[in-house]
């Protein structure tokens, strides 16, 4: 089984990615039969969509297929989000722009977000809105929202809130464990299931 995580900040570094390396590392320790890979946004390293990517353009099919090959590939994903301003930062919106159905169709997603204060519920809300429509992606009832980010999950122990940090800790797990569930559920279903036609392509 293969998850993807997408690190969402175009920041470098940034707290998300410090997050998603996080995730990460807790798949590959407590669940062996699983293949994580974090994709990061940072520096903005996809530009913004324009209509060519639907006219196959050589450019276009040049840069994304190597990401298009490993979400395709991907069971399960998890979307790491900062709150900026109270949004999702636009290099995500962007990335929900570029892909579609048949990379992210109809697999599970775990939102997780972040906020340097007491902040991450308005992204889960925008993502949860918008992002996917005609992607078909399947966000799963339980996120996570990490509040406070900077004294949480970090390498030296000294700079964290030991309490927060041990929820914070337990509660990925926990739902990393519930999207695990997901993923083998809707693989096959997906293996059992028409899940796409040409015309309804796009989500209502």
């Amino acid at each position: 089984m293969k998850i993807t995580i997408i690190s969402g900040s175009h920041r470098n570094p940034s707290q998300s990615e410090k997050v998603a390396r996080h995730i990460c590392q807790t798949l590959e320790a407590e669940h062996p039969d699983i293949e994580p890979e974090v994709y990061t946004l940072a520096d903005n390293p996809l530009p913004l969509w324009d209509q060519t990517v639907w006219e196959d353009s050589p450019e276009w099919n040049q840069r994304l297929a190597p990401l298009k090959k490993q979400l395709s590939e991907s069971d399960g994903f998890v979307i790491v989000s900062p709150e900026w301003h109270g949004q999702v930062p636009s290099g995500l919106k962007n990335f929900f722009l570029l892909f579609n159905r048949f990379e992210l169709g109809h697999k599970p997603a775990l939102i997780v977000t972040d906020s340097s204060g007491d902040g991450g519920a308005y992204p889960v809300a925008e993502l949860r809105m918008s992002s996917y429509k005609n992607n078909r992606l399947c966000y799963i009832p339980e996120h996570v929202i990490l509040r406070n980010v900077e004294s949480i999950l970090n390498k030296d122990a000294a700079d964290n809130n030991a309490e927060s940090d041990a929820y914070f800790r337990e509660r990925i797990s926990w739902a990393l464990g519930i999207l695990k569930g997901y993923a083998e559920a809707l693989k096959t279903m997906r293996e059992s299931t028409k899940i796409h036609h040409d015309k309804f392509g796009n989500g209502m």
